[in-house]
């Protein structure tokens, strides 16, 4: 990888999956909605991990073309499908759907620098997708941090002196004014976690704060410290308690069900509509030729069968979603 501005971009991406990986098992203790199959961490380092694995397929097939020469419309285009076909579980699957919304905007602007004024458009923009993904969203949930996130970075753009970059910012200011925008993010996301349980009954009952929004204020921090150069800004430490009887919205369903779908003039609602006949926590997401399909049922086979009827069927993924709680 030789462009400058993408090897940026990577470690600074990278800074925060680390930063994630490092309190996965925390954020794995803390999964009891929508299922206390105790797998959010893992999956949502999942996903983010396809997305640095699409990087370097970039860097590698860039032939010695730049940034600029690659173009950033190329380079979202294939963040969001890795993003996409990367996801595991609920928590990768809106996770995907905010790298795409994010991307999108990034890619709607060709030749702007990444500034204050350009992360608010984005993170407005993934916070739109990912709610409209979601048949029906759950407040206190990932969904809820994040787009008070992005109304705090748009409160602080409106205080802030300079919220736009000269295109000859150097990448110490370009660093510096990120981080301090992101800094306002975060403080609002881990406002956000904390008040999850007043929200979210499940959460409440169980002594925990959401485990998705709580792993994206962790990813945010360790953004940050690479943006700065330096450490994490430090959070706060989220121990579970352990429920005596995991409870979850799909303890009639035992299966999760995880798979690709490539075609044409894909429509995603009619097929969210046939699976929900077969389980629940139904998520279609995707484009009219690249869907993602995640579903909980007793019937994989059957859900695998429905989704193949509109085009071919890739990246499967099946967990047994009793294996993990009973244990715990």
């Amino acid at each position: 990888m030789s462009d400058p501005s993408l090897i940026r971009f990577r470690a600074i991406l990278e800074a925060g999956v680390r930063a994630l990986e490092a309190r996965c098992d925390e954020v794995n203790e803390l999964n009891v909605f929508p299922v206390a199959d105790g797998d959010t961490g893992d999956n949502m380092v999942l996903t983010l991990r396809a997305v640095l694995d699409e990087l370097d397929r970039l860097a590698g097939g860039a032939e010695g073309r730049t940034l600029d020469e690659i173009g950033r419309g190329e380079i979202v285009a294939s963040v969001a499908r890795a993003a996409l076909l990367g996801a595991r579980g609920h928590s990768g699957v809106i996770l995907s759907q905010l790298v795409r919304g994010a991307a999108e905007e990034l890619a709607s602007r060709p030749g702007e620098l990444i500034d204050p004024v350009l992360i608010g458009a984005a993170l407005a923009r993934a916070v739109d997708q990912a709610y409209g993904s979601v048949r029906q969203p759950v407040e206190g949930t990932i969904l809820t941090v994040v787009r008070e996130m992005a109304t705090a970075v748009a409160s602080a753009l409106a205080h802030m002196p300079e919220r736009r970059l000269a295109q000859r910012a150097s990448d110490r200011e370009q660093n510096e004014i990120l981080a301090q925008v992101l800094t306002a993010a975060l403080a609002a996301g881990e406002l956000s976690v904390s008040r999850g349980p007043d929200v979210l009954a499940p959460l409440r009952e169980a002594g925990v704060v959401d485990a998705g929004g709580y792993a994206v204020t962790v990813l945010l921090a360790g953004i940050i410290g690479a943006l700065r150069g330096s450490e994490p800004p430090a959070l706060k430490h989220r121990p579970a308690r352990q429920p005596t009887h995991p409870q979850h919205s799909s303890s009639t369903f035992r299966y999760c069900v995880n798979l690709a779908l490539s075609g044409e003039n894909l429509n995603r609602r009619a097929l969210a509509r046939a699976l929900e006949r077969l389980g629940d926590s139904v998520l279609v997401v995707g484009d009219h030729t690249t869907l993602r399909v995640h579903l909980h049922t007793d019937e994989p086979e059957a859900a695998r069968a429905v989704v193949g009827e509109a085009g071919a069927v890739s990246h499967v993924y099946v967990a047994d979603m009793r294996e993990r709680p009973e244990p715990r």
